[in-house]
């Protein structure tokens, strides 16, 4: 089920937004956000929405709500679904107006919820990608934007064609910067916690914050540093955080099969608690 606020109206199904001339559907200038709700609980939803309202921002948009008046909208729309349904939140700005550069006072807002169960915790495989995360210098890396995401699809297909179901992406300096839809901790064969540290190339997740203070909790303290890829082919577990699975352990990574190991678990379990809470 798919259900969508827009123009001051609920309507179900794929709802029409955008005309051919929306500056958004041929210079791509949208931005969205991805929260959850699971039975009712929609953990750090304001973080979220308060996310979307700063990649308008960096595009050149405007929200046109607050972060009070979205988070109304997004109970009155849960609402609308069972209580226990697992549901995506996905707040949307774009461009209507402009011919090189959106007007920004004239941005649109959408907001979709869909059903979209949890993912099974039985893990991914993934590989090394050819492709690269742009830097900061060249797209607006800052912002969750539409247009990224033509980069994150091609690393996706070229994953797909060598029977993977992600990739690993490094930056311009051969650094890994992330999978290609989620953030990526692995853990050493030291046993150290480990995580790719920002730097403009990628965004730091709001479930990759969450999870990293959790594990602080359980004692467990994650280093966020430059990493090669080469320290993946050692690794004792690879595991992601993102919104769509939460937290989603890796089982084979190139050629190497790897367990659901016990700290990919604990995030997991630890996160499922918060959000139960």
């Amino acid at each position: 089920m798919y259900l969508t606020y827009f123009n001051h109206a609920w309507t179900e199904g794929n709802t029409p937004l955008f005309g051919a001339m929306d500056h958004s559907v041929w210079l791509g200038s949208s931005v969205f956000d991805g929260a959850r709700s699971l039975g009712g609980r929609m953990p750090d939803l304001r973080l979220h929405l308060q996310r979307v309202i700063q990649s308008a921002e960096r595009v050149g948009l405007t929200c046109p709500y607050t972060v009070d008046e979205m988070e109304k909208l997004v109970r009155e729309g849960v609402a609308q679904f069972p209580p226990d349904a697992e549901l995506y939140i996905r707040p949307l700005v774009f461009g209507t107006d402009g011919l090189l550069i959106p007007v920004a006072e004239k941005s649109g807002f959408a907001l979709t919820l869909f059903d979209a169960p949890m993912p099974p915790f039985n893990g991914f495989s993934a590989c090394l990608s050819t492709l690269q995360r742009p830097d900061a210098s060249m797209a607006p890396t800052d912002a969750k934007a539409s247009s990224l995401y033509a980069n994150t699809t091609k690393a996706l297909r070229e994953a797909k064609e060598r029977g993977f179901d992600n990739a690993v992406v490094c930056d311009s300096q051969g650094r890994v910067a992330e999978f290609a839809s989620a953030n990526l901790f692995f853990v050493t064969p030291a046993g150290k916690v480990v995580t790719p540290v920002p730097n403009g190339t990628f965004l730091s997740g709001i479930t990759r914050a969450r999870v990293i203070a959790l594990l602080a909790q359980e004692g467990i303290v994650v280093e966020e540093r430059a990493v090669l890829p080469a320290e993946l082919d050692s690794a004792l577990e690879i595991f992601n955080t993102g919104n769509y699975g939460k937290v989603s352990p890796c089982v084979r990574y190139e050629a190497r099969s790897l367990p659901v190991g016990p700290i990919a678990t604990l995030a997991r379990d630890r996160y499922m608690a918060f959000a139960a809470a």
